[in-house]
Protein backbone atom coordinates (compact mmCIF):
# COMPACT_ATOMS: atom_id res chain seq x y z
CA UNK A 1 0.00 0.00 0.00
CA UNK A 2 1.49 3.36 -1.01
CA UNK A 3 0.98 6.62 0.93
CA UNK A 4 0.50 10.10 -0.60
CA UNK A 5 2.86 11.98 1.70
CA UNK A 6 2.31 15.42 0.15
CA UNK A 7 -1.46 15.18 0.52
CA UNK A 8 -1.14 14.05 4.16
CA UNK A 9 1.18 16.99 4.97
CA UNK A 10 -1.27 19.49 3.48
CA UNK A 11 -4.12 18.07 5.52
CA UNK A 12 -2.12 18.40 8.77
CA UNK A 13 -1.25 22.01 7.96
CA UNK A 14 -4.90 22.87 7.28
CA UNK A 15 -5.92 21.18 10.53
CA UNK A 16 -3.38 23.29 12.48
CA UNK A 17 -4.49 26.56 10.91
CA UNK A 18 -1.93 27.01 8.16
CA UNK A 19 1.81 26.49 7.71
CA UNK A 20 4.07 27.25 10.71
CA UNK A 21 6.06 30.49 10.55
CA UNK A 22 9.69 30.19 9.59
CA UNK A 23 12.52 31.54 11.79
CA UNK A 24 13.67 33.94 9.12
CA UNK A 25 10.22 35.45 8.88
CA UNK A 26 10.11 36.01 12.65
CA UNK A 27 13.49 37.76 12.68
CA UNK A 28 12.45 39.96 9.79
CA UNK A 29 9.31 41.06 11.59
CA UNK A 30 11.34 41.90 14.69
CA UNK A 31 13.69 44.05 12.64
CA UNK A 32 10.78 45.92 11.12
CA UNK A 33 9.20 46.65 14.50
CA UNK A 34 9.83 50.16 15.92
CA UNK A 35 9.57 51.05 19.66
CA UNK A 36 8.70 54.51 20.75
CA UNK A 37 11.28 55.84 23.24
CA UNK A 38 13.45 52.74 22.97
CA UNK A 39 16.71 54.43 24.12
CA UNK A 40 14.97 55.94 27.15
CA UNK A 41 13.63 52.57 28.21
CA UNK A 42 17.07 51.01 27.88
CA UNK A 43 18.60 53.87 29.89
CA UNK A 44 15.97 53.50 32.59
CA UNK A 45 16.65 49.80 32.85
CA UNK A 46 20.37 50.47 33.19
CA UNK A 47 19.76 53.12 35.88
CA UNK A 48 17.48 50.78 37.82
CA UNK A 49 20.02 47.98 37.64
CA UNK A 50 22.94 50.08 38.83
CA UNK A 51 20.83 52.11 41.27
CA UNK A 52 19.62 49.03 43.06
CA UNK A 53 23.25 47.90 43.53
CA UNK A 54 24.35 51.23 45.03
CA UNK A 55 22.39 50.88 48.25
CA UNK A 56 22.66 48.05 50.74
CA UNK A 57 21.47 47.28 54.27
CA UNK A 58 23.62 45.92 57.08
CA UNK A 59 21.83 44.05 59.87
CA UNK A 60 22.24 44.90 63.53
CA UNK A 61 24.54 41.96 64.23
CA UNK A 62 26.69 42.48 61.13
CA UNK A 63 29.23 44.83 59.62
CA UNK A 64 29.84 45.38 55.93
CA UNK A 65 33.35 45.18 54.51
CA UNK A 66 33.48 47.37 51.36
CA UNK A 67 36.05 46.59 48.66
CA UNK A 68 36.80 48.75 45.64
CA UNK A 69 38.27 46.76 42.79
CA UNK A 70 39.16 44.08 45.36
CA UNK A 71 40.90 46.46 47.78
CA UNK A 72 39.52 47.20 51.26
CA UNK A 73 38.28 50.79 51.61
CA UNK A 74 35.99 50.96 54.67
CA UNK A 75 33.74 49.14 57.14
CA UNK A 76 30.01 49.87 57.01
CA UNK A 77 28.13 49.85 60.29
CA UNK A 78 24.56 48.52 60.72
CA UNK A 79 21.93 50.41 58.77
CA UNK A 80 21.42 51.68 55.21
CA UNK A 81 24.65 52.49 53.39
CA UNK A 82 25.78 53.66 49.95
CA UNK A 83 28.43 52.26 47.64
CA UNK A 84 29.51 52.56 44.07
CA UNK A 85 27.77 50.34 41.52
CA UNK A 86 28.43 46.67 41.10
CA UNK A 87 31.73 46.02 39.38
CA UNK A 88 33.41 48.90 41.19
CA UNK A 89 32.65 48.23 44.85
CA UNK A 90 31.59 45.01 46.51
CA UNK A 91 30.21 44.44 50.03
CA UNK A 92 30.89 41.39 52.18
CA UNK A 93 28.72 41.13 55.28
CA UNK A 94 30.25 39.51 58.38
CA UNK A 95 28.29 38.55 61.47
CA UNK A 96 30.24 39.73 64.54
CA UNK A 97 27.86 38.63 67.31
CA UNK A 98 26.87 35.09 66.37
CA UNK A 99 28.79 32.44 68.32
CA UNK A 100 29.96 29.58 66.15
CA UNK A 101 30.74 26.09 67.46
CA UNK A 102 33.55 23.78 66.38
CA UNK A 103 33.49 20.18 67.61
CA UNK A 104 36.63 18.10 68.01
CA UNK A 105 36.70 14.37 68.56
CA UNK A 106 32.97 13.77 68.26
CA UNK A 107 29.90 14.72 66.28
CA UNK A 108 26.79 15.92 68.04
CA UNK A 109 23.95 13.51 67.43
CA UNK A 110 22.89 9.99 68.37
CA UNK A 111 25.68 7.46 68.71
CA UNK A 112 24.91 4.45 66.58
CA UNK A 113 27.36 2.01 68.10
CA UNK A 114 28.45 3.06 71.58
CA UNK A 115 31.27 1.16 73.21
CA UNK A 116 30.51 -1.00 76.20
CA UNK A 117 33.65 -0.03 78.05
CA UNK A 118 33.96 3.63 77.09
CA UNK A 119 34.37 5.87 74.07
CA UNK A 120 34.77 3.94 70.84
CA UNK A 121 37.62 4.84 68.48
CA UNK A 122 35.87 5.97 65.32
CA UNK A 123 36.66 8.33 62.49
CA UNK A 124 35.08 11.13 64.51
CA UNK A 125 37.19 10.50 67.62
CA UNK A 126 40.53 9.71 65.98
CA UNK A 127 41.68 13.34 66.24
CA UNK A 128 40.90 13.34 69.99
CA UNK A 129 43.43 10.60 70.80
CA UNK A 130 46.17 12.35 72.77
CA UNK A 131 49.31 11.34 74.62
CA UNK A 132 49.40 12.51 78.24
CA UNK A 133 52.43 13.55 80.25
CA UNK A 134 52.71 10.10 81.87
CA UNK A 135 52.71 8.38 78.44
CA UNK A 136 49.07 7.23 78.52
CA UNK A 137 46.58 7.58 75.68
CA UNK A 138 43.39 9.51 76.40
CA UNK A 139 40.29 10.31 74.34
CA UNK A 140 39.74 14.05 74.81
CA UNK A 141 36.70 15.40 72.92
CA UNK A 142 36.06 19.13 73.26
CA UNK A 143 34.05 22.04 71.91
CA UNK A 144 35.35 25.47 70.89
CA UNK A 145 32.90 28.36 70.74
CA UNK A 146 34.12 31.46 68.94
CA UNK A 147 33.02 34.61 67.15
CA UNK A 148 34.53 37.15 64.77
CA UNK A 149 36.01 40.15 66.59
CA UNK A 150 37.95 41.74 63.70
CA UNK A 151 36.20 41.33 60.32
CA UNK A 152 39.12 42.84 58.39
CA UNK A 153 41.64 40.33 59.72
CA UNK A 154 39.11 37.52 59.44
CA UNK A 155 38.62 38.18 55.70
CA UNK A 156 42.03 39.38 54.52
CA UNK A 157 44.81 38.28 56.90
CA UNK A 158 44.08 34.55 56.86
CA UNK A 159 43.22 32.48 53.81
CA UNK A 160 41.05 29.91 55.65
CA UNK A 161 40.19 31.08 59.20
CA UNK A 162 38.14 28.02 60.12
CA UNK A 163 40.87 25.64 59.04
CA UNK A 164 43.39 27.71 60.97
CA UNK A 165 41.16 27.55 64.05
CA UNK A 166 40.87 23.79 63.76
CA UNK A 167 44.62 23.25 63.46
CA UNK A 168 45.52 25.66 66.26
CA UNK A 169 42.83 24.33 68.59
CA UNK A 170 44.11 20.79 68.18
CA UNK A 171 47.72 21.90 68.70
CA UNK A 172 46.83 23.91 71.82
CA UNK A 173 44.87 21.05 73.37
CA UNK A 174 47.65 18.55 72.68
CA UNK A 175 50.14 20.93 74.26
CA UNK A 176 48.12 21.28 77.46
CA UNK A 177 47.19 17.60 77.73
CA UNK A 178 50.82 16.61 77.13
CA UNK A 179 51.80 18.36 80.36
CA UNK A 180 49.22 16.53 82.50
CA UNK A 181 48.88 13.00 83.82
CA UNK A 182 45.98 10.78 82.79
CA UNK A 183 44.33 11.29 86.19
CA UNK A 184 44.51 15.07 85.83
CA UNK A 185 43.12 14.92 82.29
CA UNK A 186 40.11 12.96 83.56
CA UNK A 187 39.49 14.84 86.81
CA UNK A 188 40.57 18.44 86.02
CA UNK A 189 38.72 19.17 82.80
CA UNK A 190 37.78 22.75 83.68
CA UNK A 191 41.35 23.66 84.57
CA UNK A 192 42.63 22.17 81.31
CA UNK A 193 39.93 23.99 79.31
CA UNK A 194 40.88 27.37 80.81
CA UNK A 195 44.57 26.82 80.09
CA UNK A 196 43.87 25.62 76.53
CA UNK A 197 41.68 28.67 75.88
CA UNK A 198 44.48 31.02 76.92
CA UNK A 199 47.02 29.22 74.73
CA UNK A 200 44.69 29.12 71.72
CA UNK A 201 43.71 32.79 72.00
CA UNK A 202 47.37 33.81 72.16
CA UNK A 203 48.17 31.84 69.01
CA UNK A 204 45.16 33.22 67.11
CA UNK A 205 46.07 36.79 68.06
CA UNK A 206 49.62 36.30 66.86
CA UNK A 207 48.27 34.97 63.55
CA UNK A 208 45.94 38.02 63.26
CA UNK A 209 42.99 35.75 62.57
CA UNK A 210 40.34 38.13 63.91
CA UNK A 211 38.76 35.31 65.96
CA UNK A 212 37.80 35.57 69.63
CA UNK A 213 37.49 32.37 71.67
CA UNK A 214 34.37 32.54 73.82
CA UNK A 215 34.87 29.28 75.67
CA UNK A 216 36.38 25.81 75.45
CA UNK A 217 34.44 22.95 77.01
CA UNK A 218 35.84 19.47 77.48
CA UNK A 219 33.40 16.61 77.12
CA UNK A 220 33.62 13.31 78.98
CA UNK A 221 37.31 12.39 78.95
CA UNK A 222 38.23 8.73 79.03
CA UNK A 223 40.69 6.17 77.75
CA UNK A 224 40.24 4.15 74.53
CA UNK A 225 37.70 1.34 74.82
CA UNK A 226 40.11 -1.59 74.30
CA UNK A 227 42.23 -0.57 77.32
CA UNK A 228 39.39 0.51 79.59
CA UNK A 229 39.31 -2.72 81.72
CA UNK A 230 43.06 -2.57 82.33
CA UNK A 231 42.81 1.10 83.15
CA UNK A 232 40.08 0.37 85.73
CA UNK A 233 42.29 -2.27 87.35
CA UNK A 234 45.16 0.18 87.57
CA UNK A 235 42.89 2.79 89.10
CA UNK A 236 41.65 0.29 91.68
CA UNK A 237 45.21 -0.67 92.60
CA UNK A 238 46.15 2.99 92.85
CA UNK A 239 43.20 3.70 95.15
CA UNK A 240 44.13 0.76 97.39
CA UNK A 241 47.71 2.02 97.56
CA UNK A 242 46.50 5.50 98.49
CA UNK A 243 44.26 4.05 101.19
CA UNK A 244 47.18 2.12 102.69
CA UNK A 245 49.34 5.22 102.58
CA UNK A 246 46.55 7.20 104.25
CA UNK A 247 46.19 4.66 107.05
CA UNK A 248 49.96 4.56 107.55
CA UNK A 249 50.06 8.34 107.76
CA UNK A 250 47.21 8.26 110.26
CA UNK A 251 49.13 5.82 112.48
CA UNK A 252 52.23 7.93 112.04
CA UNK A 253 50.35 11.05 113.10
CA UNK A 254 49.16 9.25 116.21
CA UNK A 255 52.45 7.58 117.24
CA UNK A 256 54.90 10.36 116.48
CA UNK A 257 53.19 13.07 118.59
CA UNK A 258 52.88 10.62 121.51
CA UNK A 259 56.57 9.69 121.25
CA UNK A 260 57.52 13.33 120.97
CA UNK A 261 55.47 14.13 124.07
CA UNK A 262 57.11 11.32 126.04
CA UNK A 263 60.54 12.44 124.92
CA UNK A 264 59.72 16.00 125.91
CA UNK A 265 58.62 14.88 129.37
CA UNK A 266 61.81 12.82 129.82
CA UNK A 267 63.93 15.77 128.76
CA UNK A 268 62.10 18.09 131.15
CA UNK A 269 62.54 15.60 134.01
CA UNK A 270 66.24 15.24 133.26
CA UNK A 271 66.65 18.99 133.10
CA UNK A 272 64.85 19.33 136.45
CA UNK A 273 67.02 16.66 138.05
CA UNK A 274 70.16 18.28 136.67
CA UNK A 275 69.08 21.67 138.01
CA UNK A 276 68.37 20.17 141.42
CA UNK A 277 71.77 18.50 141.55
CA UNK A 278 73.47 21.70 140.51
CA UNK A 279 71.63 23.69 143.17
CA UNK A 280 72.52 21.11 145.83
CA UNK A 281 76.15 21.11 144.79
CA UNK A 282 76.28 24.88 144.80
CA UNK A 283 74.70 24.91 148.28
CA UNK A 284 77.16 22.37 149.60
CA UNK A 285 80.04 24.30 148.10
CA UNK A 286 78.79 27.53 149.67
CA UNK A 287 78.38 25.87 153.03
CA UNK A 288 81.86 24.32 152.87
CA UNK A 289 83.33 27.66 151.89
CA UNK A 290 81.70 29.31 154.88
CA UNK A 291 82.89 26.56 157.22
CA UNK A 292 86.38 26.82 155.88
CA UNK A 293 86.40 30.54 156.54
CA UNK A 294 85.41 29.91 160.18
CA UNK A 295 87.94 27.09 160.46
CA UNK A 296 90.69 29.40 159.26
CA UNK A 297 89.82 31.84 162.04
CA UNK A 298 89.72 29.26 164.90
CA UNK A 299 90.77 25.81 163.88
CA UNK A 300 90.42 23.97 167.26
CA UNK A 301 87.05 25.45 168.11
CA UNK A 302 85.66 24.89 164.64
CA UNK A 303 86.99 21.33 164.50
CA UNK A 304 85.42 20.47 167.87
CA UNK A 305 82.11 22.07 166.89
CA UNK A 306 81.96 20.15 163.65
CA UNK A 307 82.80 16.94 165.49
CA UNK A 308 80.05 17.42 168.03
CA UNK A 309 77.49 18.36 165.37
CA UNK A 310 78.38 15.26 163.42
CA UNK A 311 78.11 13.01 166.48
CA UNK A 312 74.74 14.53 167.35
CA UNK A 313 73.48 13.95 163.85
CA UNK A 314 74.86 10.45 163.37
CA UNK A 315 74.45 8.70 166.72
CA UNK A 316 70.62 8.80 166.89
CA UNK A 317 70.59 6.67 163.79
CA UNK A 318 72.53 3.85 165.48
CA UNK A 319 69.88 2.89 168.10
CA UNK A 320 71.37 1.46 171.39
CA UNK A 321 75.00 2.39 171.62
CA UNK A 322 77.59 1.14 174.10
CA UNK A 323 80.84 2.88 174.76
CA UNK A 324 83.41 0.65 176.46
CA UNK A 325 86.51 2.01 178.10
CA UNK A 326 89.59 0.45 176.64
CA UNK A 327 91.05 0.11 180.16
CA UNK A 328 88.16 -1.98 181.42
CA UNK A 329 89.46 -5.27 182.89
CA UNK A 330 86.35 -6.80 184.43
CA UNK A 331 83.14 -7.94 182.71
CA UNK A 332 80.91 -7.19 185.69
CA UNK A 333 80.13 -3.66 184.67
CA UNK A 334 78.88 -5.09 181.42
CA UNK A 335 76.27 -7.40 182.99
CA UNK A 336 73.66 -4.67 183.35
CA UNK A 337 73.92 -3.56 179.74
CA UNK A 338 70.54 -3.38 178.12
CA UNK A 339 68.71 -3.03 181.49
CA UNK A 340 67.03 -0.02 182.84
CA UNK A 341 66.23 -0.12 186.52
CA UNK A 342 67.17 -3.83 186.68
CA UNK A 343 64.65 -4.76 183.95
CA UNK A 344 65.78 -6.16 180.64
CA UNK A 345 64.30 -4.28 177.79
Amino acid sequence: MSWDWEKLKQQQQQHRGGPPPQVDEILQKLKNMKFRGGPLIILALVLIFFGSSMFFTVKQDEVGIVQRFGRYVRTAQPGLSFKLPTGIERVTKVNVTRVETAEFGFRSGPQTNPSRFGTAITADTADSLMLTGDLNVAVVPWIVQYRVKDPYNFLFKVEDPKRLLQDMAEAAMRLVVGDRSIDEVISKREEIAVEAKAVLQTELDQAESGIHIVTIELQRTNVPGPVQPSFNEVNQATQEKEQMIYRAREDYNKAIPAARGEAERTIRAAEGYALDRINRAEGDASRFTAQYAEYAKAQDVTKRRLYLETIREVFPKFGSTFIVDSDQKNVLPLLNLGKEGGVVK
